[in-house]
Order: C-alpha cells, then structure tokens, then sequence
C-alpha cells in the first residue's frame, strides 16, 4: 500500500467504493488523512464501515472545510452529466482528484525522480503495460505494475529512489489527474471509444493528450490524425517527443518493417529488435506495442540488450491473444478478452488456418466487420446467445458448427485441427462477444479455456497453471 502521506490531517471525501476506490480509502486512512467515505451501493458503505473507515452520505456533509474530493474513476466526471457529487465539489469550491493523482503527488513528495512510464491510448494499452513490465522485471529492476490494468494504483509499494512504476491510465483516470507526470508517458493510439463519457471525440483526444503533455519524454502513435497531431503539438510546446509507427517509416523514432522494428535518427535507421517467432507479439498491432515498450524503456536507462532479452521471454497477457498449449503442430490460443469484433480482429489476424471459438453475449454489430478475416477460418465453433446470429453471418463463407457449450467447442475443435493436413492450426478462443450470458466475466471463461485446453490428451501446456497463466 501507498499511505497517502501528502494529506495527513486534512478533511478529504470520498466517493466510490469498488476495488480502486477502497484501496484509495484505505491508503488515505494509512497516510493520516481525516476520511469520510460514501457509495450509491448500501453493501459496499457497510463493508468500509466495517473496516472502520467513516462513512456518511455526502450529501449531508460541509463540504466547506474539505481540503480535496476523491473521485473513482468510473463514476461520471462530466458527461453525460456530471454525478451529483461532482455538482457539490463544485459549488463549494473543492478540488476533486482520483486514486493517480494521488500517486502522482506522493511520488513528487518523496521519490520525485523514481521511473515513472505511464501507458494510455485506445487499443493495446494492457498489453504494452504489461511488456514494460515484464522487460524491467527481467532486467532485475524493482517494478511495480498496476493502474488500469487491475490492480489499483495505490495497492502497490511506496515511492522510493531506484523503484519503476508502470501504470496503465485509462482516460477516465488521466481526467482525475492534473499534475500527471511521468518519466516516459506513452499514448499508443486513439479510435472512437467512451464517447458516452466524453462526448466528443476531440473531448476524449484532449484528456489523453494530458498524459503525454506532463511527461518527461513522450511516445506517441503516429498512425492515426489524432494522434499524429498531439506530436506535433506538444513538441512544439518543448515536450521530447519519440514517435513510432507500425505503418510507416519515420525520420525519427521507431517503426516497424515486418517483424523488424527499426529505430531512426536524424534519417539513420538500424534494427533495435526482431519479433519473429515470439508467439506472445505477433501480428502488427503487437509491433506497435513492442515499438512503444522499447521506446519507453530506453527513455528510463535500460539498455537495448535488456529490452530484447525481455522481448524474446514475454509470457503474454493473460487472456489476450495468449499461446496457453501445444499439441504437435497445433496451439492453442486464449483470447477471451476480445468482447466485440473490433477487439477480436487482431488476433483473427495473427494466425492462419484458424479453427475458431467465438459467441457468447453478442455486441451490437456481430462481426459482419470480421467478414475480411474469414478466409483465414478453417472451421468456427459458436457458443451462447449469439450463436445462430453469428451462423447467419457467416452462412456458406466458412464451415460452422453450433456447439452451445465452451468445452465443447475446445474438443471438437482440437479434433479437427489434430486432422489438418496444414503445417500449423490454431484453435483459437477470440469469442467478440461479451461473457456474461455463461461465464461471471471474461477472465473466468478464458481460465475455463485454458482448463479445458488442459485436460486434452497430449497438449503441452505453455503457461505457468491450468488456471490461466503466469
């Protein structure tokens, strides 16, 4: 825990008691500070009263005297309208803040030039999140790895010098975070995503640009407008600026050439890394995310030896485009985290002759957007509610079969790849369907996945359990 230091004795509210939101309760009472804690949800009050933090409906409260107002991220900032604790702060003048800031004041206060890389952008933020720190781990570094990610920000250990911070911020967060600093802040990309909370989409680019606009270096995507155009802006503004590309060459930065990401200077290229035949990076996006990884780790002082060291031995995100098992010539893929099409694309796109899981709580849209992939379908396997939808779209350009269960599915589908003539298969869970129609989320089904991948006769498991990963 980070006892939150900055604030001892001064009256803080509180609003939002899920898992960030406790923890930050419990790292503001650790630090000294005078709490009073509030949630729509009766259950959650009663669990934090329990633990002996002070709650109270906020309504109820002088708000005059607080010093700030601690806002979980989830609970609307400003649209579509702001939450009713929000108009509060507001009218008595009060600065509201989230679990990061918090942080961010607490490194400032203690270990000021502590490594700090914090990751955001639409797509990949997770996986390059977790390479960081799988490359800074491996360079036998002290790493803490949390934010966005799922483990909450001030779980993790103290401030103090020599220690690496690799946080995850997604936009609500940065929205909370106004003197957001890191040493290496990387923004990845930006697509359409959260309109419901910002609004517009120039809403949504401005609260990412934050993040990398208060860095001391700053990685940024060049591959889409909005993006591109942050670059440009805040180097003007005396921001250092490393650009990467997966699409096209740069001048300066890092791109990628195939498996190859190319680092330039100055119109000098040379090769930093080479991703072929590293199962957990394949595919274009994952070089944008390596680009980014690699970037952000020269920037803190690893050398280009520790990074390719780290790159060759990364395990994967869990539940994203995972390799779990092998049998001969066929792996097994876990990608339960691809709940809509979008998210299902890359890893449809990574692989050829693919014997593919998908279905559950269908998305608006289905994947009619997937209709360019499916060549690269051997035979599909679909599951839950979205079943005879997906079969409709699917209709006589790829072989199908409804098997309404996951564990069938995975029998099935490993029969058939274990028949295939081809030098490789992948059978593949990317369901581009939400999990809630069988499964209690997506982490549970992908370790029912990897369960069921396990009990086949013959398979080499690749990761660490049965229950899902390293």
């Amino acid at each position: 825990m980070i006892p939150i230091t900055t604030l001892n004795g001064k009256k803080v509210a509180l609003f939002g008691l899920g898992g960030s939101g406790f923890a930050t309760a419990r790292a503001l009472v650790a630090g000294g500070a005078d709490v009073t804690a509030w949630d729509d949800n009766p259950d959650s009050v009663a669990k934090a009263a329990a633990e002996g933090i002070a709650v109270a409906d906020l309504r109820t409260i002088d708000w005059n005297g607080l010093s700030v107002f601690v806002l979980s991220p989830g609970v609307p900032l400003t649209h579509p309208k702001p939450h009713w604790t929000v108009d509060l702060a507001h009218a008595a003048g009060v600065e509201i803040i989230g679990d990061v800031e918090l942080f961010v004041r607490e490194r400032r206060a203690f270990a000021p030039d502590c490594p700090f890389i914090a990751i955001t952008g639409t797509n990949g933020k997770s996986t390059t999140t977790a390479l960081i720190a799988h490359i800074l781990q491996s360079s036998g570094r002290d790493t803490q790895l949390g934010g966005n990610i799922g483990t909450a920000v001030l779980t993790l250990d103290p401030p103090k010098a020599g220690r690496f911070y690799v946080v995850e911020c997604s936009s609500y967060q940065i929205d909370l975070a106004p003197t957001l600093n890191p040493s290496a802040g990387i923004l990845l990309n930006l697509t359409p995503d959260h309109l419901d909370r910002h609004r517009t989409m120039q809403h949504y680019a401005d609260i990412k640009e934050r993040l990398v606009a208060g860095s001391d270096v700053a990685v940024v995507g060049v591959d889409d407008s909005y993006s591109s155009l942050i670059a440009d802006r805040i180097e003007r503004a005396g921001i250092k600026v490393m650009r990467i590309s997966r699409r096209h060459p740069l001048a300066n930065g890092l791109y990628a050439e195939g498996s190859r990401i190319i680092q330039a200077s100055n119109a000098a290229a040379a090769e930093i890394a080479d991703l072929d035949g590293i199962q957990t990076l394949r595919g274009g996006h994952n070089a944008q995310n390596a680009a980014a990884a690699i970037a952000a780790c020269l920037a803190v002082g690893v050398s280009a030896e520790e990074i390719r060291a780290g790159l060759k031995s990364f395990p994967g995100l869990k539940h994203r485009m995972q390799p779990v098992g092998k049998r001969g010539r066929v792996v097994f893929v876990n990608d339960s985290k691809a709940t809509n099409a979008d998210a299902a694309a890359p890893a449809l796109s990574s692989y050829e002759n693919i014997y593919w899981i998908a279905g559950g709580l269908p998305k608006e849209g289905g994947i009619t957007s997937l209709a360019p992939l499916f060549p690269r379908i051997s035979k599909a396997y679909l599951i839950g509610e979205a079943a005879p939808a997906f079969a409709a779209t699917l209709g006589d350009q790829v072989p199908y079969e409804i098997s309404g269960t996951l564990e069938r599915a995975v029998a099935h589908a490993a029969a058939d790849a274990d028949r295939d003539e081809h030098e490789s298969a992948a059978v593949m869970l990317s369901p581009a369907c939400a999990s809630f129609d069988q499964y209690k989320n997506f982490e549970v089904r992908g370790d029912a996945f990897v369960s069921h991948v396990a009990a086949i006769d013959g398979v080499t498991m690749l990761i660490g359990s049965a229950a899902g990963g390293k």
